[in-house]
């Protein structure tokens, strides 16, 4: 199988779990948003959470992976299998060593920590929710961090199945504690201020990053995996580690950091109430898309540019990037069309429920417009930091990421201060999309200075064709939008029936174009979907 051949089916993999994965996430964060709609609660549970879920994307999906994974390859490709071992097993312990320490100074100083985060809110007493919230939820880091090392490991042995997997535990976990029959015999055993759903939901949190890891931990005893306790800072493996995993962890997810600043803002006095929890479920939305593939073939490629590089051969690792980024920009810049013209039916279909009211509905829109500007930029993010790690270079994404996130501090200020009537809870998103074209262009521009080109001419020339693709995409969503009268439909089933029609109008538009301009790109996407399911029992054979 050519090396295309062999990611296009460890992407197939990930994708499929990944979009299991995020169904169950759908049906999560529509729980909550039916639970506790944008209200206050609202706003300080997704405040608490945003700690745990950051350390999972910047180390499940970021920087722990990025360094941990080349260094292995190497071990496994130049040393001893048990010597491979033996460096696994320190990176595991010592890992939750520093987690464990991180996880007792966060809940005793939980207060500080929201603070830090509702610094612009002016009122202190309005986040007491999620002090709480914080001290539930914070001890998952601990599970969070040691299911990102299995994960590393797994995918270091081209294993994607099962740690993709794990967030469907994950999810699943979290929607059993929101259904009272479950949650009620739960709140009856802590105090009263404590009986609330949002905390039900936090144990949930707290449960599913357990079975996170429980899962993982036979398949690396199959492997060869011992656990006997091994705590080494003076292991030269585990130094050079130390050395990446710093830079990276910044770099690879200031994504991540760029929504904090986003919540950090959201919390502005001169904010509408649920302002976070709109832009939490409009994040969530554009996740549905960029979860699915980008990362997928982000954790895809990384294994495979290390092995690459190694190999002496830099030309294919850039061909391998250049793939990759056609691939996913022909899945992303559709999706942003159809995010941004099919917004609003989307939030109704999806979340409009329960305590989500039609103002809740207002808002996140709003929010999803200007997040789903940005989708191209966050996946092309996701494809170009591998190649960074790949070469063990993790200091440039971080200094990169240093410039985007002052960019996005900048721009949330002006919007804030300036733009407010026009963009309103909008701004946060709005900055952050800005933010990640402004880091991937330095990201792509340094790369080229530093290994010369990139081949961008071909995927210049393929990007062009899936722009007139999507222009007559936007043309078809348009002119249904008018004829459709979504807003006068009354029924949720009628609502989702219209959607659903609207949807596989504009992708029919899309694909018919891209099938007339013979592009590429469709064909091999095409023998992705033919291959999924092959490639799942493929996976779970290996």
């Amino acid at each position: 199988m050519t090396i295309q051949g062999k990611i296009l089916r460890s992407a197939s993999v990930i994708t499929l779990v990944t979009l299991i994965s995020r169904i169950c996430g759908y049906l999560r964060d529509q729980r909550v948003a039916l639970l506790l709609g944008t209200s206050p609660t609202a706003d300080s549970f997704v405040l608490a959470f945003r700690i745990p879920a950051l350390m999972r994307r910047m180390t499940a999906e970021g920087s722990l992976g990025a360094s941990f994974i080349p260094i292995f390859t190497g071990y496994l490709r130049n040393r001893t299998r048990p010597e491979a071992w033996d460096f696994a097993q320190k990176i595991f312990w010592d890992m939750a060593v520093v987690l464990a320490v991180v996880v007792l100074l966060g809940v005793v100083f939980s207060r500080q920590v929201i603070g830090l985060f509702t610094v612009l809110s002016g009122n202190p007493m309005h986040w007491e929710m999620a002090v709480t919230l914080n001290r539930v939820i914070l001890p998952s880091i601990f599970f969070l961090g040691l299911a990102a090392v299995a994960g590393a490991i797994l995918n270091s042995f081209h294993v994607f199945a099962i740690p993709a997997a794990t967030s469907i535990f994950f999810n699943l976990s979290f929607i059993a504690f929101s259904f009272p029959f479950l949650y009620r015999p739960v709140l009856r055993l802590l105090p009263g201020h404590l009986q609330t759903p949002a905390v039900a939901l936090g144990l949930g949190i707290l449960a599913g990053t357990i079975l996170q890891l429980a899962i993982q931990i036979p398949v690396l005893a199959k492997l060869g995996m011992k656990f006997p306790v091994s705590v080494s800072v003076s292991d030269p493996g585990v130094r050079r580690l130390g050395r990446l995993m710093g830079p990276s962890f910044f770099g690879m997810g200031v994504y991540q950091i760029n929504l904090f600043v986003d919540t950090l803002f959201a919390t502005s006095s001169r904010m509408p109430a649920g302002s976070i929890m709109s832009l939490y479920v409009a994040d969530r939305v554009m996740q549905l898309v960029l979860g699915v593939y980008a990362i997928a073939m982000s954790t895809a490629i990384l294994p495979t540019m290390s092995h690459q590089l190694a190999a002496g051969k830099p030309g294919e690792m850039k061909r391998t990037f250049g793939f990759a980024l056609r691939i996913v920009s022909f899945i992303t810049i559709p999706a942003a069309v159809g995010l941004v013209l099919l917004r609003r039916p989307i939030i109704v279909v999806l979340f409009q429920h329960g305590h989500f009211t039609l103002e809740s509905t207002a808002l996140t829109s709003n929010a999803l417009l200007y997040y789903s500007l940005g989708l191209p930029a966050f996946a092309a993010i996701k494809l170009i930091t591998p190649m960074y790690y790949s070469a063990q270079d993790t200091a440039t994404p971080a200094r990169v990421g240093a410039y985007a996130l002052g960019a996005n501090v900048l721009l949330n200020g002006a919007f804030l201060l300036f733009a407010f009537r026009y963009l309103s809870n909008g701004s946060p998103a709005l900055a952050s999309s800005l933010a990640a074209y402004f880091n991937f262009a330095l990201l792509f521009l340094f790369f080229r200075k530093r290994y010369g080109p990139l081949g961008f001419r071909g995927v210049a020339s393929a990007l062009g064709k899936m722009g007139l693709c999507a222009v007559a995409m936007a043309m078809v969503t348009v002119a249904t939008l008018n004829v459709a009268n979504f807003a006068g439909v009354g029924h949720v089933l009628a609502q989702a029936g219209m959607l659903a029609g609207m949807i596989a109008g504009s992708v029919a538009a899309y694909l018919g174009l891209a099938w007339l301009l013979r592009c590429e790109e469709l064909f091999e996407f095409l023998l992705l979907v033919r291959r999924s399911d092959a490639a799942v029992a493929g996976e779970t054979e290996s």
